[in-house]
């Protein structure tokens, strides 16, 4: 596997991380005492849900007995906690203060919740992984829901991560196919991340890329073992959603991991907090959204860009009217987006002709960039059959007729550049968004 060197990559940043400790393997949450006592640890704050204390965090609470590590735990009393205010704040109302370290047992939710508590109370964080789920085990911020916009909140590393495969493997077939969705983003998110470096100037690293490449491989060989439960997927997986956290880290941005495929998937988490709209796990989100991503990319490599129309279209282009749209579609939080491009204006004509000639003279490299990358449609198709997940919107209730506009609202969640801000460039968005529908 490459290795990433703190100090002397040609990419000329230092690879720093937080992460001390990662531990995969059958039977490694017995090591957790000893990890503990490294960190200079005396009392933990144990945090699950009712889900993941089953899972592991019984299990955890034995474990502490019998090394003689007084700690206090809480439970947070729900199947199903979102990662938003209302959870923050329930877990410091039964926060003990006397506690030297914040211990996870679980994943996403629990995780991210942990790292803003580890974070406001300047503890130590370590988290015992209960689900080869998603990919934010070892990145250094949470994703939550704030005022109703998903955020990303920078926060914590955690010090060490235990992946015990015999906990991590009976994980819900759910969890286990949303890692592997999680994990087909990075074909698309190393992709975009390449052209954004060739358009606009953005920082990137290949030593990053190729350890996501080599994770990818890993994942894509042991498919066929995941819903069998087979060790070496599980850890593959796991490996790969761990290592994905870290190349975060190591960029200092999520670009390694993440791109319009998980904006698909934020779009409709927002939908959900603001209307009641269905939504799945993160992971089914990013791979649904990664297959129509993968569909819109084929699509490009047939267009031939024209200046001419790139311009009259943003001529033509309402932002008033967009905004007005964009508000329809995901009420309040929307204002948060739109707050955004007040600040880094995307939509500027001016800015938009340099990014348009840039474009044209780099067309043939950026195909090559999508050729390398992103597999075909099919290709994508014929994984996700592998793992039994779906592949529609329709699957996981919700309404295919909002992709078009799903989509187009993808370009105003980050300050990124990903593949609607690159149709909207070429004059397409607009036709290219409808071919969803």
């Amino acid at each position: 596997m490459v290795e990433i060197k703190e100090t002397g990559c040609a990419c000329g940043k230092a690879h720093r991380c937080a992460v001390n400790n990662v531990i995969i393997g059958k039977g490694v949450v017995e090591k957790l005492p000893e990890e503990i006592k490294k960190m200079g640890a005396t009392k933990p704050f144990v945090l699950c849900d009712v889900n993941t204390d089953r899972a592991a965090g019984q299990t955890v609470s034995v474990i502490l007995e019998k090394a003689g590590i007084p700690y206090s735990k809480y439970v947070i009393a729900k199947d199903h906690s979102e990662p938003d205010e209302e959870t923050v704040g329930a877990v410091f109302m039964h926060f003990d203060p006397s506690c030297d370290l914040v211990l996870a047992v679980g994943s996403g939710v629990i995780g991210d919740v942990s790292k803003i508590v580890a974070t406001v109370a300047k503890l130590g964080y370590m988290i015992v992984a209960t689900a080869p789920s998603m990919d934010g085990y070892a990145s250094a911020t949470s994703s939550m829901a704030r005022d109703g916009v998903k955020v990303s909140l920078p926060t914590k590393c955690p010090e060490v991560i235990i992946g015990d495969v015999d906990i991590l493997k009976e994980a819900p077939a759910e969890m286990l196919k949303s890692g592997l969705g999680d994990m087909l983003a990075k074909y698309i998110s190393l992709a975009e991340w390449r052209i954004a470096r060739l358009l606009v100037g953005e920082y990137y690293c290949e030593d990053i890329a190729e350890l996501m490449r080599e994770c990818l491989r890993a994942c894509s060989d042991n498919a066929d073992g995941l819903l069998k439960r087979e060790d070496a997927a599980v850890e593959a997986v796991f490996q790969g959603l761990v290592q994905a956290g870290l190349a975060m880290s190591y960029a200092d941005c999520s670009r390694p991991a993440s791109g319009v495929e998980h904006y698909f998937s934020h779009v409709w988490d927002m939908r959900a907090l603001e209307f009641g709209d269905a939504c799945s796990t993160h992971g089914i989100q990013v791979a649904i959204g990664t297959l129509y991503s993968a569909r819109l990319y084929e699509k490009l490599k047939t267009v031939t860009p024209d200046v001419k129309k790139g311009i009259a279209s943003v001529e033509a282009f309402s932002k008033d009217g967009w905004f007005e749209e964009l508000s329809g579609f995901l009420g309040s939080s929307a204002q948060a987006m739109i707050r955004l491009d007040a600040k880094e204006q995307k939509y500027d004509p001016e800015t938009h002709k340099v990014r348009l000639v840039k474009i044209v003279e780099n067309w043939d490299e950026i195909l090559r960039i999508i050729d390398e990358e992103i597999p075909t449609a099919a290709e994508l198709e014929a994984l996700l059959d592998r793992i039994e997940c779906p592949k529609r919107p329709s699957e996981i209730g919700i309404d295919e007729a909002l992709l078009p506009i799903t989509f187009k609202a993808t370009k105003d969640i980050r300050d990124k550049y990903i593949l609607p801000r690159l149709l909207w460039d070429l004059g397409l968005l607009d036709e290219m968004a409808d071919t969803l529908a």
